[in-house]
């Protein structure tokens, strides 16, 4: 097959688009950052200046200080971190093993259980809450036995949990499975014909080809579960000092009016996510030099 006249000509497909007339370059460039500008660089900097408009002093207060206010804030932060990092262990272990099952097996189901996985995503986080409502909750399905084994689940820490567990479920599986699906099966069945048990297999062979699609699910996972609002929403019962996240504790200030403690709790919130963007692109650049490196490896000893 002959190449087309157009890529043959140009040398590919991006000398094409580099000869695309400038203003078509540059309308695009100002367009995209225009867009980035409006709806994330700014509200970004808005949020740390209205954090900061009253002093360090006031910004310190509504964090650190001995009020009521910064002592339920203080609880708040506590929560979300630990909230998060219970649901992240937990989809971890739920995702490496949905993903196992569905890259390596096929079985009845399996096109259902990965439209079951994706399922948070296109379900609101407000019915979601309501659903475990309808489950854990005192007229729900499992309220009467809850109720008689003395267990909270709703307006409690467990509640906070699996509305976080539900909302971030996919980000793991749905980063391993393609992973897993393009890597193959080779190197684990070479290992098994060796003699190596489950967890030689996992730890030696499989987690090491992983690796860095796992730490791409956790970080999008933990920054997802850090900023859930709507489904914690509906089951914590929104109970300052208890049950309150950050998210939630952002729109209770706000609501009161406090907007230096609000946009203070926010830019907690932002920076947490600001280091996550960071550790995003650090395993991004990684990722990239390591399959450089893969290729240039593969090309060494293809030419000899």
């Amino acid at each position: 097959m002959q190449p087309s006249k157009s890529l043959a000509y140009t040398g590919g497909r991006g000398s094409a688009a580099r000869n695309d007339p400038w203003w078509v370059r540059y309308a695009l460039i100002a367009l995209a950052l225009g867009v980035v500008g409006v709806l994330i660089v700014v509200p970004v900097v808005h949020v740390f200046y209205q954090a900061l408009s009253d002093g360090w002093h006031t910004y310190a207060d509504n964090l650190f200080g001995s009020s009521q206010q910064a002592r339920d804030t203080r609880h708040a932060i506590l929560l979300t971190l630990i909230v998060a990092p219970v649901a992240v262990v937990a989809n971890t272990v739920f995702g490496v093993a949905a993903a196992w099952a569905i890259a390596r097996f096929r079985f009845p189901g399996r096109t259902f259980l990965t439209a079951l996985i994706d399922l948070p995503f296109s379900v609101s986080p407000v019915v979601a809450g309501l659903m475990l409502l309808l489950i854990f909750g005192l007229q729900g399905y499992l309220g009467a036995w809850l109720r008689e084994h003395d267990i909270k689940v709703v307006f409690a820490l467990p509640g906070l949990i699996l509305a976080t567990m539900f909302v971030t479920l996919p980000f793991v599986a749905r980063e391993l499975i393609p992973v897993m699906e393009a890597i193959g099966d080779e190197e684990e069945v070479a290992a098994v014909s060796l003699g190596a048990n489950a967890w030689q297999l996992f730890r030696m062979v499989t987690l090491p080809n992983i690796r860095w699609g796992l730490l791409y699910g956790l970080i999008l996972c933990n920054a997802r579960a850090m900023g859930e609002f709507g489904a914690v929403y509906v089951v914590s019962g929104h109970i300052a000092g208890r049950t309150d996240t950050m998210p939630l504790r952002v729109e209770k200030l706000f609501q009161e009016y406090n907007n230096p403690g609000s946009f203070a709790v926010a830019s907690v919130l932002t920076l947490l996510a600001l280091v996550t963007l960071v550790i995003k692109l650090g395993l991004e650049r990684q990722t990239r030099r390591e399959l450089a490196e893969s290729a240039s490896l593969k090309g060494i000893e293809s030419e000899a």
